[in-house]
């Protein structure tokens, strides 16, 4: 079969590799006689599994002793609620910088569990850009801030990371894993698998141990942080499969040769679109301000919507998929995650220049 040029903004392309080894492994788990699927959560070889997930993600990231790694589900979107629940005491502001859709779904999220404060936004701009880091401005009494990496309806990206004297709280579900970045620097960071990391159906969260320390004692037992961290995010029974997707991913990356291939890959396959995009005199206007754009999510309109539809339906009949521009964007975005071949970057870039000609 001829596999589609897969630009989805998630949930998105996994390596060709790893579908091929859970293909293979899908009816007979390690000769156990049953798929992965099938294998209880309490059973030894489950627990390898499990245990061989967060191994590799703390290899690969370089992820300290002081942080912890767990796997719980309910997407970012449930992270946006127990971010604030677990972390936003009394007397404290949660800080947000909005940069986009998801940013502001999790200031929405926090202002029903305590006090917020936006400490710098790039809306009037409609997100064009990620703010100045001399711009943010923090509250009094602040619990953390919070900041999302990478914004796959706008496509930007921080290139720069705030480092200021406060508790550093990320949302990286469309970057993580895409380059190299110091744990060290975050109390939390989340991350909806279904981008860089395995298909849909687990959240990561990494945290600083001490965090569990502040946390209420009166939350909802599934919404608490320290269940998670005290049983091995093992408390119920946890998305199995998915967590299996996820250690073959991370295996990829390791025979990738790491993080920083996968960065340097990455790179250049969104150089190569951006290229496309800068030499054509206007045709396509990218919607990232240049020194926020991001390597995930290569955003971009066309003269008009009539050449925009032509270019997604003619995009169509040549196998790519998943081209079509958020609706509060428009135009088009080519999603570019790690499992995304150079190839495919090349193909799109290609079918560009020759679909502008048509109209030179």
């Amino acid at each position: 079969m001829k596999r589609a040029y897969n630009f989805n903004a998630g949930p998105s392309a996994l390596p060709l590799s790893v579908l091929q080894k859970a293909q293979r492994e899908l009816l007979d788990f390690q000769d156990t006689g049953m798929s992965v699927m099938e294998l209880s959560h309490r059973s030894k070889e489950y627990d390898e599994v499990h245990n061989r997930a967060k191994q590799l993600l703390k290899e690969l990231m370089n992820i300290p002793d002081t942080h912890d790694v767990l796997f719980l589900q309910g997407g970012a979107s449930l992270q946006f609620s127990m971010v604030p629940m677990n972390l936003l005491t009394s007397g404290q502001t949660g800080n947000y910088v909005l940069t986009g859709a998801w940013s502001e779904k999790a200031l929405k999220e926090a202002k029903k569990v305590g006090n917020t404060h936006v400490a710098a936004s790039s809306k009037g701009a409609n997100y064009t850009h990620i703010p100045a880091l001399q711009d943010i401005q923090l509250s009094e009494n602040a619990a953390y801030l919070h900041i999302t990496s990478n914004n796959t309806i706008f496509g930007t990206q921080w290139h720069e990371f705030p480092n200021l004297s406060v508790d550093l709280v990320a949302d990286m579900s469309s970057d993580i894993l895409s380059r190299e970045v110091d744990v060290s620097q975050f109390a939390l960071i989340y991350a909806g698998a279904q981008k860089n990391l395995g298909p849909s159906g687990v959240t990561v969260v990494i945290i600083r141990n001490d965090l569990l320390e502040r946390i209420p004692e009166n939350l909802p037992t599934m919404l608490d942080y320290r269940t998670y961290s005290t049983s091995n995010s093992l408390y119920n029974t946890p998305p199995t499969f998915a967590i299996y997707m996820l250690s073959l991913v991370l295996e990829w990356v390791k025979e990738q040769g790491g993080v920083r291939i996968i960065e340097k890959r990455n790179r250049e396959k969104a150089s190569i679109i951006y290229d496309a995009i800068d030499r054509s005199g206007g045709f396509y206007t990218p919607h990232a301000e240049k020194g926020s754009r991001s390597f995930m999510n290569v955003t971009f309109t066309l003269p008009n919507e009539q050449i925009t539809k032509q270019f997604l339906a003619k995009a169509k009949t040549e196998g790519f998929v998943g081209l079509a521009g958020h609706r509060s964007v428009g135009g088009c975005r080519a999603s570019i995650y790690n499992a995304v071949p150079f190839e495919a970057c090349e193909a799109l870039a290609q079918f560009m220049r020759e679909f502008q000609n048509q109209y030179v």
